[in-house]
């Protein structure tokens, strides 16, 4: 079992930037697949960005690429999203998941979630 908690939303002006953290319980956490994915207002949840177990491959949405990145600390047990050119269309709720495995970009294919946090971008 794996629990997830999300940290780091807010409010930023348009060209700002956010770092998003997911601190994960257990001591498996290196074995699993790590991926953000977002839920904008009346829009389906849609993946974002994922991390390898060991850090060294990433995978990114083309509507992020280039201006976010993931990382994670496995001895801290925590996933980053550093997210930089913040766009009013990257407003969501923001989830970090947790898929033990093979690299997935699918939703459905998680097998843990957090409970999200709120990322509000101005214009």
């Amino acid at each position: 079992q794996v629990q997830l908690v999300e940290s780091g939303g807010g409010l930023v002006q348009a060209g700002g930037s956010l770092r998003l953290s997911c601190a994960a319980s257990g001591r498996t956490f290196s074995t699993y697949y790590m991926d953000w994915f977002r839920q904008a207002p009346g829009k389906e949840r849609e993946f974002v960005a994922a991390v390898s177990q060991s850090g060294g491959t990433t995978y990114y949405a083309d509507s992020v690429k280039g201006r976010f990145t993931i990382s994670r600390d496995n001895a801290k047990n925590t996933v980053y999203l550093q997210m930089n050119s913040l766009k009013p269309e990257d407003t969501a709720v923001y989830y970090c998941a947790a898929r033990s495995g093979t690299v997935s970009t699918a939703r459905d294919d998680m097998h843990y979630w957090g409970k999200g946090t709120l990322v509000t971008v101005s214009s």
